[in-house]
């Protein structure tokens, strides 16, 4: 009763990178890199995606889309960190802290979506290449795009509406450089028992499912791809899903260092660095990843780029 008698908190101090008081100039200029080269890269790939005719396929339907979410979930953290790390006063209201961690499960939870939509359209592509036109459909796309969208917005609304009920007392130190739900819950002086069951079911269903979902797609294609009988003809088919299996293992690697371990481990450096992988460097090595190993987009980039030096 005398902890909930305190003052309420009306704002949170993000203390993720506090520790480093001396390299504050150089995480400000290296986030700032990263930021604006994982727009650019993001950004390049929608526009050569959408004016080129031959890239209106599924598969560039969904890493269009991921585009799009590589843009959304680094500016979800990044231009608020930035804006930290320069005025050196890490606080966050509120309001604000509730709507950076709405909007980075959001996010988080899209990216993990399509990661499993693109496998599955990869298996399609290599296990039923004959029929992939007539699988692979308009309808099917749009659909495995909206319905994650959907259950992406209510799942962090959820989150969001039971946080919001709960009382914050004086405890406002995050060892974080976002709100992250893990690193909010035990500050709370309320009953977070409905939270944390809440939090543990999502990521039995949100993160546990898709990546079943993903290694079984995978555990088909190589099944698939041990058959073809020349080594040509393995390495073509491994080169197709080469890119989208490296996003899967740098996403999900990162995930499991955040969200698997004990919850007293939570909310340090260690979840900051793991969190600073899938939130902010994996959006901009992604686009990278994909062109490099893509001769078509590599094609439709340069397009796009000589356009656009002609146009200067």
């Amino acid at each position: 009763m005398e902890k909930e008698n305190q003052t309420r908190v009306s704002e949170f101090l993000l203390l993720g990178f506090s520790s480093w008081p001396e390299q504050q100039g150089l995480l400000f200029a290296l986030f700032l890199c990263l930021y604006l080269t994982g727009l650019l890269g993001n950004i390049l790939i929608l526009l050569a995606i959408g004016s080129e005719q031959r890239l209106h396929s599924p598969m560039y339907f969904f890493l269009a889309n991921l585009s799009l979410v590589d843009l959304c979930l680094p500016s979800a953290t990044v231009p608020k960190l930035l804006q930290n790390l320069q005025t050196q006063t890490q606080s966050i209201s509120y309001s604000s802290c509730l709507a950076q961690m709405y909007f980075c499960m959001m996010f988080a939870n899209m990216d993990n979506f399509l990661l499993t939509v693109m496998a599955y359209d990869r298996y399609v592509a290599i296990c039923h290449p004959l029929h992939y036109s007539t699988i692979m459909t308009q309808r099917l796309c749009a659909a495995l795009v909206a319905v994650p969208w959907v259950i992406a917005t209510l799942n962090p609304l959820l989150h969001t509406l039971l946080l919001a009920r709960l009382h914050f007392c004086s405890d406002n130190v995050i060892r974080h450089f976002f709100c992250d739900i893990n690193s909010l819950l035990p500050l709370s002086c309320s009953d977070t028992s409905l939270n944390q069951i809440m939090v543990l079911a999502v990521v039995g269903l949100i993160f546990v499912v898709p990546s079943g979902c993903i290694l079984a797609s995978y555990t088909l294609i190589i099944s698939a791809v041990m058959k073809i009988p020349s080594t040509q003809g393995k390495l073509k088919a491994f080169s197709t899903c080469g890119s989208h299996l490296a996003l899967v293992i740098l996403f999900y690697g990162a995930i499991t260092g955040v969200y698997m371990s004990p919850s007293l481990e939570h909310s340090t450096e260690k979840d900051s660095a793991a969190s600073v992988i899938f939130m902010v460097v994996a959006p901009v090595v992604n686009p990278f990843i994909y062109s490099l190993r893509n001769n078509e987009l590599k094609a439709a980039l340069r397009k796009v780029l000589g356009q656009s030096k002609i146009s200067q």
